[in-house]
């Protein structure tokens, strides 16, 4: 059974500060900033003691029976759709990947949505369970739970569609109220699906992404305004920035990951040491998604190459180019397994996997980039030996893709206000 969320007041937010409830599913009318500065070359590194007007929104997945206060967050027991099987998780990621370098066509092979981060959004009077996407900007409901028009809904009569790899919706855009915990935002454009593929078990997406990713989605329009768009034009949030925490999950349960999404700020009980940020890359490569530039990567002291990359919340893996793939198998002693599709090794990895961006190092130890044993076989994993998150992300189009497993390591910032990208050591 869903439940709505509950709210709770943050004591230290300077507006009013909130919680709501996200579940972790086991799986783009633009209005301009005239005021928003121009980005700075240089890296900047901050430390926020405090929520300031920001709204939080935390997921969690809990067996308890009642809310549970921690500090000033609320968290209530959810469900998840945990994906069963390794290939079909790899299949989605490779669809989405395909679409980021413009290979994906109508004709694709779907793949369900599965792994994705989900969060509960009311529009109008009903509540529809949306993924949480960065890789993408539309927000879009009735893949499963069909929308019920009610007084607050008006039918613009345009067309929508968009298509994610993975995925597709078409259908009838509508304006109305959306709500996400404390945050409201009245006559939001929404897509009302007619159609959709891909997306068993869930009802959507809410769009995360940079507001050109709307472009041409609605017929007659240019680009549509984001939630977040809109939540700060309205003053609801005085900075446009999106704090994403993921948390992995432990041991042989698929049920118990969380995380947190913070609206207008960051929680700085989510991350330590300080926020390195970068600005949010130009680079063709990465077009107008949400792209930083990755000045290194490496395994242990061997230097796997350079580029660019998306960060990307609906990306389960980490996908590097083909040649800095097989870097990593050499030197890590691994290879390409055929039934999983997955990079595995006889003997356990010693080295250390890392980016640098904005000058910052960003590592994460073998047990973070390897599949935990105990969740083999949730994965549908049968072999012995060792398995990797890291994967070949080909040989063409975008460098890098920073998937969920990075960034159930790294809390991570998205800055629409000054142009950036952030990342700090998960607490």
């Amino acid at each position: 059974m869903m439940l709505i969320p509950s709210l709770h007041v943050h004591p230290a937010a300077h507006r009013s500060s909130k919680t709501v409830q996200f579940l972790r599913h086991s799986h783009p009318l633009a209005s301009p900033h005239p005021h928003q500065p121009t980005p700075s070359s240089s890296v900047t590194m901050v430390n926020f003691n405090a929520l300031t007007s920001a709204i939080v929104l935390s997921f969690a997945v809990s067996t308890l029976a009642s809310p549970v206060a921690r500090e000033s967050f609320v968290t209530h027991p959810i469900t998840k759709k945990a994906s069963k099987s390794i290939t079909a998780t790899l299949a989605k990621d490779q669809a989405r990947l395909a679409k980021y370098n413009s290979a994906a066509s109508s004709s694709a092979t779907v793949i369900n949505e599965v792994d994705s981060y989900i969060a509960q959004v009311k529009v109008g009077t009903q509540t529809f369970d949306l993924i949480v996407d960065t890789g993408s900007s539309n927000t879009w409901v009735g893949a499963n739970t069909k929308f019920s028009k009610g007084s607050t809904g008006v039918s613009t009569g345009k067309s929508v569609s968009v298509s994610y790899g993975s995925g597709s919706f078409k259908g009838t855009e509508y304006t109305d109220t959306v709500t996400l915990g404390s945050a409201t935002v009245t006559s939001q454009s929404i897509g009302v699906a007619s159609s959709a593929t891909g997306f068993d078990g869930v009802d959507g997406i809410i769009g995360f992404g940079p507001v050109d990713l709307t472009e041409d989605t609605v017929s007659g329009v240019s680009t549509v305004p984001t939630f977040l768009d809109n939540l700060y034009s309205k003053g609801t949030i005085s900075t446009e920035v999106l704090g994403v925490s993921f948390a992995p999950e432990s041991g042989s349960d698929d049920d118990d990951a969380n995380g947190e999404l913070t609206l207008g700020g960051t929680d700085s009980s989510k991350y330590t040491g300080s926020i390195t940020y970068a600005p949010k890359s130009t680079s063709s490569s990465v077009g107008p998604y949400w792209g930083v530039a990755v000045s290194a990567i490496k395994y242990g002291s061997t230097s796997l190459g350079s580029g660019s990359g998306i960060v990307d919340t609906g990306t389960t893996l980490i996908y590097i180019p083909s040649s800095a793939y097989s870097k990593f198998l050499s030197a890590s002693g691994g290879k390409t397994d055929s039934s999983t599709g997955l990079a595995k090794f006889t003997k356990k990895p010693t080295g250390s996997f890392s980016f640098t961006i904005g000058g910052k190092v960003l590592s994460l130890t073998p047990a973070q980039y390897l599949v935990p044993t105990a969740q083999y076989s949730n994965f549908g994993i049968s072999g012995s030996g060792y398995y990797s998150w890291i994967n070949d992300g080909g040989s063409s189009g975008v460098d890098f893709i920073i998937g969920q497993k990075f960034l159930e390591n790294y809390y991570s910032v998205f800055d629409t206000t000054n142009s950036r990208i952030g990342f700090a050591t998960a607490a």
